[in-house]
């Protein structure tokens, strides 16, 4: 069988193949209604991960429009933070609900306090009984998310509690490639003589800020040119660690950053000392977030596909409610290297 390419879609479609680029790539500049329809068209053609869409709603268009669903009940969104529009997984939620809907489900959130995990407690919104599935984001804590575990419906996590200790949650798991971008960016760095990198992320936070180091320490290691460790630094927090690299008097080529966040803190903590980006110090974010693009300099980052990550995620979801007894899948979803201005050579 060919395999579908955008420029397939876009003959479809009778439209460019950069517009569905944009759509795949959740990028700013497209109606929400040509999205839609682009991804629609995806799965109907059966591009990539959109290919088994139908046979988890039915390929049939009026079967799985929501007026001829019958109500399939609720699955609950569980997080540790407000999820505002700056974090990835805003956008793929947007999606996620939309594409649930699709199948019968509702979707409601129940904010996990730090006081709910200290006490090992279900916030007071949540009921179980009323719970077909459970979808977590920023939930770090193993303990509680191990107790969620028990609730004897199918669960997700998107993103999870760092693996350091090989420990892993009994349920699916959502990732995006943490590894392939950073590795390549690494490369492309070192081949621009550019040997010099440093990391700052705190790697024990979650388990994606640590393949994200582990992707950058096994780059090197391969590429067999040593870390600096003064340069590595393991900490969300930029202010803690501005001072140390001003008494360094000097900078590595170099910083690669957990995420987008600490990038944009770093690049003005550093211009708090007098040190610019990227003549002084080239950097690399992460997520891609609607900031990375109007920071100045633009910051390089890389790509998550939200998108596509929403369709698996409905996808694992809805699978493991047909087929509980499947053993647990750990699944990473492509993202893509984007270099901006604050990674420029020349």
């Amino acid at each position: 069988m060919k395999k579908v390419t955008l420029q397939d879609i876009a003959d479809e479609l009778g439209i460019s193949r950069n517009t569905v680029s944009k759509a795949m790539n959740n990028s700013e500049g497209i109606a929400a209604s040509t999205r839609d329809k682009i991804l629609q068209k995806a799965v109907e053609m059966g591009y990539k991960q959109f290919s088994y869409v139908s046979s988890i709603l039915g390929s049939d268009d009026t079967a799985s429009s929501p007026a001829s669903q019958q109500y399939q009940g609720e699955i609950a969104l569980m997080t540790g933070t407000f999820l505002t529009q700056s974090h990835f997984a805003s956008t793929m939620l947007d999606k996620f609900q939309r594409e649930i809907s699709q199948a019968g489900y509702t979707m409601n959130t129940h904010r996990v306090t730090k006081e709910n995990i200290r006490t090992m407690s279900f916030p007071y919104t949540f009921r179980k009984e009323l719970v077909k599935a459970v979808i977590c984001i920023e939930m770090f804590d193993y303990d509680y998310d191990n107790m969620i575990c028990e609730l004897d419906v199918p669960v997700l996590f998107v993103d999870g509690p760092v693996k350091r200790d090989g420990c892993s949650l009994p349920a699916d798991q959502l990732f995006m490639d943490n590894t392939t971008e950073i590795t390549r960016f690494v490369n492309v760095m070192l081949a621009a003589e550019k040997k010099s990198i440093g990391f700052v992320g705190n790697y024990n936070h979650c388990q994606s800020f640590y393949e994200r180091y582990t992707a950058f320490r096994m780059a090197m290691l391969m590429a067999d040119v040593p870390v600096d460790e003064r340069f590595v630094f393991c900490t969300n927090r930029v202010e803690e660690i501005i001072e140390p690299i001003s008494e360094l008097g000097e900078l590595p080529d170099v910083f690669i950053c957990a995420n987008d966040f600490i990038a944009g803190d770093l690049i003005r903590g550093l211009f708090s000392i007098g040190k610019t980006v990227p003549d002084d110090v080239l950097i690399l974010g992460f997520d891609n977030s609607p900031e990375s693009r109007i920071i100045r300099p633009s910051l390089s980052t890389v790509h998550i596909h939200t998108q596509v990550m929403a369709i698996t995620a409905m996808h694992l979801l809805i699978s493991r409610r047909n087929e509980p007894s499947m053993d647990s899948r750990i699944v990473h979803t492509e993202t893509e290297l984007i270099f901006r201005d604050s990674t420029r050579l020349h």
